[in-house]
């Protein structure tokens, strides 16, 4: 059995200082918005979008906008996920459409699901949608982890950041968008003292059952 992955996520850690001065290739940061786009999500609906910043200047600002954290202003890249504020029938409809188009699956097919999907979201409260979507941004966050792991792409996972004000920064309102999870991404410092800590973890057999 092919032990790569596991050795990968042996290696990564949540990196607590970048080297300012290594910027990711295009190519791995193209690697994670691909990663991001083929994240599973609920009933396929990708209530998600994806900000990539690098702008040193920008994310200086990003920094005093969550606890100070120098991971934010260091790292190569910061990406924001964000969830979609609203998601009724029409985001439901514009779903099918791809849906119809990339399968060439009838219409009479797809309806009953369809009009379900947009019923059921039409009877739900905001808050629970939003909640609902929100789930989906931690699969994302779980998928770019492991992507950056195999890749050799240190990152540093935080929800600590003033989601309001990054809203305001980044002026997500005007693509009806709210951030919820940040992945400042790039390649350690060679004096992060982390990197060569031993990995904690409860032993497997406190963690897995098996019937």
């Amino acid at each position: 059995m092919s032990m790569k992955s596991i050795k990968a996520l042996q290696w990564r850690y949540a990196t607590k200082k970048f080297d300012a001065d290594s910027i990711l290739p295009e190519e791995k940061v193209d690697i994670l918005k691909r990663a991001f786009n083929l994240t599973a999500t609920s009933y396929g609906l990708q209530p998600l979008k994806l900000v990539v910043i690098q702008n040193k200047e920008l994310q200086a600002k990003l920094m005093q906008l969550s606890n100070n954290q120098k991971q934010i202003g260091t790292a190569s890249h910061v990406l924001v996920i964000c969830i979609e504020k609203e998601i009724g029938k029409t985001f439901i409809e514009n779903y099918f459409r791809y849906v119809r188009r990339i399968r060439n699956t009838p219409e009479e097919v797809l309806s009953p699901f369809k009009n379900f999907l947009i019923e059921d979201f039409k009877g739900k409260p905001l808050q629970e949608i939003q909640d609902w979507a929100t789930n989906q941004a931690y699969l994302v966050m779980g998928t770019l982890l492991t992507v950056c792991a195999v890749e050799e792409i240190d990152s540093c996972p935080m929800e600590g950041f003033e989601s309001e004000s990054y809203d305001e920064l980044l002026e997500l309102d005007k693509h009806n968008l709210k951030s919820v999870l940040v992945l400042p991404v790039g390649y350690r410092a060679p004096d992060d003292q982390f990197a060569g800590f031993k990995k904690v973890r409860r032993p497997l057999e406190e963690t897995v059952i098996e019937f």
